[in-house]
């Protein structure tokens, strides 16, 4: 079991820890906020020994020198309150930028079983919004939280060695503010927790109707998906509001505890320079370092709202740091010109939930260079008998083996670099339709790129874009019709021929006369080939070697299109519903 974020400290710890690996910057940082924290603490000493020196004649001579010291102070401060924020934000922005890359790079190693179950959106923003509030928030510990909490201690020594009864009369009431603060901080976390989940939903809905316009006008959705967006975005204004108006209480309560301190000691101190047992001199003082004291109560408790906020946001990104990668049990490496391509499946049972198995004890044995079929009604398992033999998903039990040995004792990397996959749904990203042929294969050459588009007669259209193959996809092909598209995505398979090949509805979205053309080249393709083909339109497949019909996760029926129609079994009904029974009578 992994270990999850339990509470706001916890993710704390985690956060100081990545700063850790940052040693000689953070080094330097605290140095020099000592020395500010210390030239701030020492000029209200030499302030009121200025007023003394006025109000005593005899001691007028020294208030040059004096004066002297406190431009010095003034400036060495200045300086190092400017280097040491673009410290903080060199050091800051770096280990967040770190953290960001370690989520975005574990995305990718992360089990399918685990990305099905995220939204999209809710990734997104993790990685870009939760992110950025992280950086606030951290920004704030170090240029205010610990500044403050320098001063603090810095100042309790410097006024006991002034006065003991009056420091003693600060400290005893000054924590007021603190235990104020800390009540409405706890409060307003479970707020800010509740915020950043409400804005993962917002984005999530975002996300899925710009990605789905079409469809959305198409069935008229327009009302539905504006009252679903109207509900979350009213849920997130609600807990923004709360968390925002709860954090908001902390500062005004505490100034206003800080007032009433400030007025009760410049009271305590009157007297007793009336009694004479204290000077205005160091009542000004005193009063500097009660200002001094109480302020960074307040510049704390802005930052601990501000923090329930970013800490919020990074016990998100280390929800998905923490997940566990997926096992990589086998080392192996297949040797590609070694590899014929039998495949075979040897009592695996799979199921995508505990309980509810969905392939049960399924033996199949495909010999090498076989143009293998699987056909079934929707949720059968025809895409998930695929994803076994990838292994984007592990079998619970069984052997899935390739040429007789066990794909589970070799790499995934190398199992995959056998295999070409052309699917129903196709990626393109923004880049030169070159590179995008390329995708995988970034050594390969233009001609080879060409050579691979001809093959797949996609270059035909390609040579009709403005810069050819140098034309830059800015909007990652949707300018392209979804059959060009389509026809991209083949090509990459002609660049690099795989050992295995698999096609999922792959020519779904292409018209009748391309997919002709498609069809013999992927015909050109298979020889020699294991391929395996995923197909609705069961006139695409009459010519495999092997069909597979699966139902429910169990193959029902196997065997050639001529002995499958002869059974006259569940395929023979899947033809007949599709009216090529007719055909297929009229053609024999």
């Amino acid at each position: 079991m992994r270990k999850r974020t339990k509470s706001s400290s916890g993710t704390l710890n985690k956060l100081f820890k990545r700063l850790y690996k940052h040693p000689v910057q953070l080094i330097l940082i605290l140095f020099l906020t000592v020395a500010q924290v210390s030239l701030t603490v020492f000029l209200p000493i030499l302030l009121g020994r200025a007023i003394d020196t006025v109000i005593l004649p005899h001691n007028v001579s020294l208030l040059g020198n004096i004066l002297g010291q406190m431009f010095i102070v003034i400036g060495l401060n200045t300086l190092i309150q400017w280097i040491n924020p673009i410290l903080c934000n060199r050091l800051i922005y770096q280990m967040v930028a770190e953290l960001r890359q370690e989520v975005f790079e574990k995305i990718h190693q992360l089990p399918l079983s685990y990305i099905d179950r995220q939204s999209v959106g809710d990734v997104v923003a993790r990685i870009s919004s939760d992110s950025e509030q992280l950086t606030n928030g951290l920004l704030m510990i170090f240029n205010q939280f610990i500044v403050g909490v320098l001063t603090i201690v810095f100042t309790i020594f410097t006024m006991a060695e002034l006065d003991m009864l009056m420091m003693v009369l600060v400290v005893a009431l000054t924590p007021l503010s603190l235990f104020i603060a800390r009540y409405i901080a706890q409060k307003s976390y479970l707020l800010y927790r509740h915020q950043t989940s409400s804005r993962g939903e917002q984005a999530k809905l975002l996300e899925e109707s710009i990605g789905q316009l079409t469809l959305i006008q198409s069935f008229n959705a327009q009302e539905q998906l504006n009252g679903q967006f109207q509900t979350i975005n009213q849920t997130y204004a609600n807990y923004s509001q709360s968390a925002i108006f709860a954090s908001s209480t902390i500062n005004p309560t505490t100034r206003f505890v800080n007032a009433l301190i400030y007025a009760l000691l410049a009271g305590i101190g009157a007297l007793r320079i009336m009694s004479g047992s204290f000077t205005v001199g160091a009542l000004t003082t005193f009063l500097s370092y009660a200002s001094q004291y109480t302020k960074p109560f307040n510049d704390i408790s802005s930052v601990l709202s501000e923090l329930q906020s970013a800490l919020a946001c990074a016990e998100r990104l280390f929800d998905i740091v923490e997940q566990e990668v997926i096992a990589e049990v086998g080392e192996g490496k297949f040797e590609l010109d070694q590899i014929q391509g039998h495949v075979a499946f040897e009592n695996v049972s799979f199921s995508y939930q505990k309980g509810k198995e969905l392939i049960n004890n399924l033996n199949l044995d495909i010999p090498a260079g076989s143009k293998v079929a699987i056909v079934g009604p929707t949720g059968a398992g025809k895409s998930t008998l695929i994803n076994l033999l990838m292994r984007f998903y592990d079998i619970d039990s069984g052997v899935i083996t390739l040429d007789g040995h066990n794909i589970a004792n070799y790499s995934r990397s190398s199992l995959r670099s056998l295999v070409g996959m052309v699917l129903q749904e196709t990626w393109l990203k923004e880049a030169t339709v070159y590179e995008n042929i390329a995708y995988g294969y970034p050594n390969a050459t233009p001609e080879l790129v060409k050579e691979a588009a001809i093959a797949a007669n996609a270059d035909f259209f390609i040579r009709q874009l403005p810069q050819g193959y140098d034309t830059y996809l800015s909007d990652a092909g949707a300018s392209l019709s979804q059959g060009q598209r389509q026809l991209l995505a083949i090509a990459r398979v002609f660049v690099k021929l795989p050992k295995i090949l698999i096609l999922d509805e792959a020519t779904s979205s292409i018209d009748t006369r391309t997919e002709i053309l498609i069809q013999e080249a992927f015909e050109t393709l298979m020889k020699g080939r294991t391929s395996f083909i995923i197909a609705h339109r069961l006139s695409t497949i009459q010519s495999a070697d092997l069909i597979l019909v699966m139902v429910n996760g169990t193959i029902v029926e196997q065997g050639n299109h001529h002995s499958l129609m002869e059974a006259k079994g569940v395929y023979y009904q899947m033809q007949k519903s599709q009216g090529s029974l007719q055909n297929d009578e009229e053609n024999h």
